[in-house]
């Protein structure tokens, strides 16, 4: 999607903090950081949410995000303490940016619920 500003991240048209990059999925550090480590983790490809994934296809490519992010968690240091891994779907959910993002949050405690 042409005006999606985290589409125009990943193309390279927005610079961004790149933690990693993989053929389809890119991890980039949120300029509004809530926790010491807070990345974004990214299908390149636009999709709004979570619950567009649907199918096979979008079965498979949540399976494949997921466990890309755990491969940064894992690069960042995070796997020892611990990490929380969020998605926020619609308005009511919390979504500010209409594309399918996992917040991973680490480097320190915790707190549930989470707000």
């Amino acid at each position: 999607m042409a005006d999606c500003i985290f589409c125009r991240i990943a193309r390279g048209e927005i610079p961004a903090s790149v933690v990693k990059r993989a053929p389809g999925f890119l991890a980039f550090r949120d300029v509004k950081p809530v926790a010491p480590t807070h990345v974004l983790i990214i299908p390149t490809d636009h999709l709004v949410a979570v619950r567009d994934a649907k199918g096979e296809s979008g079965s498979a490519l949540l399976g494949r995000l997921l466990g890309f992010a755990a491969e940064v968690a894992a690069e960042l240091g995070l796997d020892a303490g611990g990490y929380r891994l969020v998605t926020n779907t619609g308005v009511d959910g919390g979504q500010s940016v209409d594309h399918l993002h996992f917040h991973l949050l680490g480097g320190g405690k915790m707190t549930w619920p989470p707000g």
